[in-house]
């Protein structure tokens, strides 16, 4: 089948809503500073109202990585649920203005679209609100098996596991990237989702997966080991590529006796880690889709996150294919 995409992503859509507050409003509705806390549609609507000067962008661990990847010039579809409401339409006009197709239904009925209410207090901390409404609606009737069949890899984050549809939509995409003759890549999307499934996604590993994204900390849960050099043992004879961010020590790539230590690119000042892995898959899915040695597909994938954050927000603010060209990336 012909590839029309680079990438293609399946993931939780979720419109983050961001907006400067002070300590009082923070006080004034009882939101946990620098904490993400899930919320019900109720509360949700309520914070959504009380933000002012709010900026409305399509989220979720996925979508922030489409954004990337489109940043770097490369050809994306995605696949998430939102409601046909005026978030939902947010959603889709967000990734539209990115480049990324989006032709995910949006029923007229159910949950609201899932939205997550960011209040930034001058200090730099982010307090999180977080309702998932419609995202967890997911069904594999929400999968176009062509779409996800022309892309190069298929990219899906480890939260689609907490549904049991969601998970079911996941297999279907996994199904159809391989029969379009895609690589199949996870993120395992944090340490609490691999104690959660871990054994699945062991067998996913096995059967279904050829690249893994995980920071250290989720690849010492996936693994259960302690020491780092167990990891890489790990990885190794898993066989497939295993991305493994290390926040200030860079990524390690193993991919059988393969194996490149990478160091962080230099940031004058982290402001922000915000949405920094969702950043480093966006670069090194990308080194990927242009038949990048692993080496440079871990030199993109770092030079991306870095420009993540040195500022607020999980988007990146300057042309990543600019940086990648200065950097002789591409």
């Amino acid at each position: 089948m012909p590839q029309s995409y680079d990438v293609a992503g399946l993931g939780n859509a979720i419109v983050d809503v961001i907006a400067a507050v002070d300590d009082d409003f923070l006080l004034t509705h009882q939101i946990a500073k620098g904490a993400m806390t899930l919320i019900d549609e109720f509360r949700a609507a309520q914070l959504h109202g009380a933000l002012r000067a709010a900026r409305e962008v399509a989220g979720g661990s996925v979508a922030n990585t489409m954004a990337g990847l489109a940043s770097l010039g490369a050809r994306g579809v995605y696949a998430g649920k939102v409601k046909d409401d005026r978030l939902g339409a947010v959603f889709a006009a967000s990734l539209a203005d990115l480049g990324v197709h989006y032709s995910t239904a949006r029923p007229k009925q159910g949950p609201s679209t899932a939205s997550c209410m960011i209040a930034v207090t001058a200090d730099g901390q982010r307090s999180m609100s977080t309702y998932l409404g419609a995202c967890r609606e997911m069904t594999p009737q929400d999968v176009n098996a062509d779409e996800i069949a022309a892309a190069k890899i298929l990219y899906i984050e480890g939260y689609l596991w907490d549904t049991d549809g969601a998970k079911a939509a996941s297999r279907k995409a996994m199904a159809a990237a391989k029969q379009g003759g895609a690589k199949v890549s996870f993120t395992l999307s944090d340490p609490f989702c691999v104690g959660r499934f871990r054994e699945e996604f062991l067998e996913l590993m096995k059967s279904d997966l050829d690249i893994v994204f995980a920071n250290e900390n989720e690849a010492r849960a996936l693994f259960e080991v302690e020491a780092f050099p167990d990891v890489i043992r790990a990885a190794r004879q898993w066989g497939g590529v295993a991305a493994i961010t290390r926040s200030a020590q860079g990524c390690v790539i193993v991919h059988g006796e393969e194996h490149h230590t990478i160091p962080a690119f230099p940031v004058a000042k982290v402001i922000d880690t915000t949405g920094a892995g969702d950043q480093f898959a966006a670069g090194f899915l990308f080194g990927l889709t242009r038949g990048r040695s692993l080496a440079d597909c871990g030199r993109l994938g770092g030079l991306a996150a870095a420009e993540i954050i040195s500022h607020y927000g999980a988007r990146p603010e300057v042309s990543l294919k600019d940086l990648a060209a200065k950097e002789g990336l591409l």
